[in-house]
């Protein structure tokens, strides 16, 4: 197995086609696609290869054209598989396998991408100064009860957007521009940092309630710095009663140049099988998309998800104005 650590290694070669080998370029961070890379090259014996990216490779994928040596490109966040898809760097693909393992608001209508792994974004409250039960939805957040109370990353962060994208789905877009300045409203402080620094920040006393991603806050419980500002909160999944939490995703997508095009089909099916859905949900504290398989033992420690049934297509459609929305409302200043 090749792993690219660093975006420099995007200028790197790496052979178009073999019998026995899939090109992967990779969103995702190299130890988190290790033990699943192990697992299908020890299973089907095709070797896997390699370039991971902060940035840059839908422009890479783009400038290589047809030449491109990459078969399947893995990464989070509906936007950015929205993004490929709209560059037309994927192809459409659809198997029985990815049909059945994959339930159809976690993949694209043409079979251009394919989510793996959800992470919901919850709403993280003070055991000190928040009652159990107090707030049970993100409509809540806009309530004036929470006014210099919460604390979020930016309001443009491609986390924040899908949620707002999502709120846009379900009540419209009048409805949520007065929910976003409600919420804008209520901020502790200006949006900063990531949403680990959100949490932080509740156990600190700036804020009451945070937003953040459910695997934060299971990487935070496994690092002995970052443990007792988890240990400071309560999670609140939302709307838990009614339509569920919004959830985002981890995915992939077949590229249209795709030289080793068996190979990786057989890839991506590996990935939606129950072996590789625990080991990719385990190692970053996500939800398996298979709803065959369960989450690992401490992220079901933290409660029963009700997962927003919305199409993430729908969402990354709303992305636009969600955007706008942000801007409009001046969420970040």
């Amino acid at each position: 197995m090749t792993v690219g650590l660093t975006t420099l290694l995007l200028s790197a070669p790496m052979s178009a086609s073999a019998a026995d080998e899939v090109n992967i370029y990779s969103y995702r961070q190299p130890y988190l696609l290790e033990p699943l890379l192990e697992a299908f090259t020890t299973k089907t014996g095709i070797e896997t290869n390699v370039v991971f990216a902060k940035s840059g490779l839908a422009e890479r994928l783009e400038r290589e054209g047809r030449n491109s040596p990459a078969d399947v490109v893995m990464t989070v966040d509906i936007s950015r598989l929205n993004e490929l898809v709209e560059r037309g760097l994927t192809a459409p693909l659809e198997t029985d396998v990815l049909s059945e393992d994959i339930p159809e608001q976690y993949r694209h209508p043409e079979g251009k991408w394919y989510g793996l792994t959800t992470r919901a974004r919850l709403i993280f409250a003070s055991k000190e100064r928040v009652e159990r039960g107090e707030i049970t939805t993100y409509e809540q957040l806009a309530d004036d009860k929470w006014e210099g109370r919460i604390c979020t990353r930016s309001g443009k962060h491609p986390y924040n957007i899908a949620l707002i994208s999502s709120m846009i789905a379900h009540h419209g877009e009048a409805e949520t521009e007065e929910w976003l300045q409600g919420v804008k409203d209520n901020l502790a402080r200006k949006p900063q940092g990531g949403d680990r620094d959100q949490i932080k920040a509740v156990a600190e006393g700036v804020c009451d309630l945070a937003i953040g991603n459910s695997y934060y806050y299971g990487n935070m419980l496994q690092d002995e710095n970052q443990r007792p500002a988890a240990e400071a909160v309560n999670v609140v999944f939302p709307n838990a009663d009614g339509r569920g939490a919004h959830v985002n995703i981890s995915g992939m997508a077949l590229t249209n140049s795709a030289p080793n095009r068996d190979n990786a089909i057989k890839f991506m099916e590996f990935l939606t099988t129950p072996e590789a859905q625990r080991i990719y949900a385990k190692v970053n504290f996500e939800y398996p998309v298979n709803p065959a398989v369960q989450p690992s033992e401490l992220v079901a420690s933290w409660g029963d998800l009700n997962a927003d049934e919305l199409s993430l297509q729908t969402i990354a459609e709303n992305r636009e104005a969600a955007v706008k929305m942000v801007d409009r409302v001046n969420y970040d200043n």
